[in-house]
């Protein structure tokens, strides 16, 4: 044996390197990008081909990908929010009051983040206390806070030019070296620290404890509705921040905003490879999978596609990611369907 140790080493090489492939968390929906990104390029290239495109990807995603991360974990833990548009329209708002009324942006900022961490409590009150579904929940605080949103508001838009160039500006909406989007370096150090929480957490691992059983988690000792308020309120903090940034970037308050972010983020962290049934989640394909949501309109007209093909071809894509995921994570689904095809060739 150790007159051939060249043969050896490679092989020994070669049959770990595909494991530890595979091991790579949100693969599926990785490759799922990077294969729309280079048909884009080559039905578009007039347009994916040039920086643009992507810069603006990186200036309008970020808001969603915030979104999307939050709600991540809230479906590991087998519950589901369905509040955050109207956590971003009523943060918003307090937001544009102080800066319109009182003058202080950077107490808008705080104000917008107590204000979704107040209706996370609220939700998490209501789920883990007193017991009411998390969908029941979600779909009325949505009502409810859209409709505060819109009467402090008064169904007006507020313009906030006064914040260009300031310093809550510099900070959440410019372009660090002249180019690159601040929204998308925020995004990126969410993801990042969401990532940690999840995996390297004490937090991270009681979530996916309750999205497993909840009877299991509170057997291994975790305080099951300590976790759950806590992590409601974090989903409002993040609704709060990505409204935050969306009204910078548009230097605009309207009392609806938030309204078309519920379904593309939600279908961001399922395509990503979270499961719906709760316990297993993945950060790194919700952050891939929102991204691909947010280029497929632009790409799709950029092909000259007629524009009422978009949502059939996003939900196309949509079950292709899912489908995917779940035979690349489960090899046995996909021999099972070999076997299956074969025995009907045989027949």
């Amino acid at each position: 044996m150790s007159a051939h140790p060249s043969h050896e080493a490679p092989g020994r090489s070669a049959t770990g390197f595909l494991p530890a492939i595979a091991r790579i968390e949100g693969l599926p929906i990785i490759l799922v990008f990077v294969v729309l990104v280079v048909f884009f390029m080559s039905a578009a290239p007039q347009v994916f081909l040039g920086w643009p495109i992507y810069l603006s990807f990186l200036t309008t995603v970020p808001p969603m990908v915030i979104l999307a991360i939050g709600l991540t974990l809230v479906v590991a833990a087998g519950e589901i929010d369905l509040s955050f548009p109207s956590v971003m329209a009523f943060s918003g708002f307090l937001f544009a009051w102080c800066e319109t009324t009182l003058g202080h942006p950077w107490l808008g900022v705080l104000a917008a983040l107590a204000g979704g961490a107040l209706i996370g409590v609220v939700n998490g009150v209501l789920v883990a206390i007193v017991g009411v579904p998390s969908i029941i929940v979600t779909i009325g605080t949505q009502f409810f806070w859209a409709g505060a949103a819109s009467i402090l508001s008064g169904g007006q838009s507020a313009a906030l030019q006064e914040l260009s160039g300031g310093s809550v500006d510099k900070t959440f909406a410019s372009d660090l070296f002249g180019f690159l989007p601040m929204q998308s370096l925020w995004a990126a150090a969410i993801a990042i620290f969401i990532w940690f929480i999840l995996n390297r957490h004490r937090f991270g691992e009681h979530i996916l404890f309750i999205g497993d059983s909840r009877t299991v988690a509170r057997v291994a000792g975790v305080n099951v509705v300590r976790e759950t308020v806590k992590l409601f309120t974090l989903m409002g903090v993040l609704g709060g921040f990505a409204s935050v940034l969306l009204t910078i970037e548009n230097l605009n308050y309207f009392s609806t905003q938030g309204q078309g972010y519920l379904l593309p983020a939600l279908a961001g962290v399922f395509i990503g490879g979270t499961s719906v049934f709760g316990g297993a989640a993945t950060i790194v394909g919700t952050f891939f999978g929102t991204f691909i949501i947010g280029m497929l309109e632009a790409g799709v007209v950029a092909t000259g596609i007629a524009g009422f093909w978009v949502q059939a071809i996003e939900g196309v894509v949509f079950v292709s990611a899912v489908t995917l995921h779940l035979l690349v994570e489960n090899p046995a689904k996909l021999r099972a369907i070999g076997g299956l095809v074969g025995l009907r060739r045989g027949s």
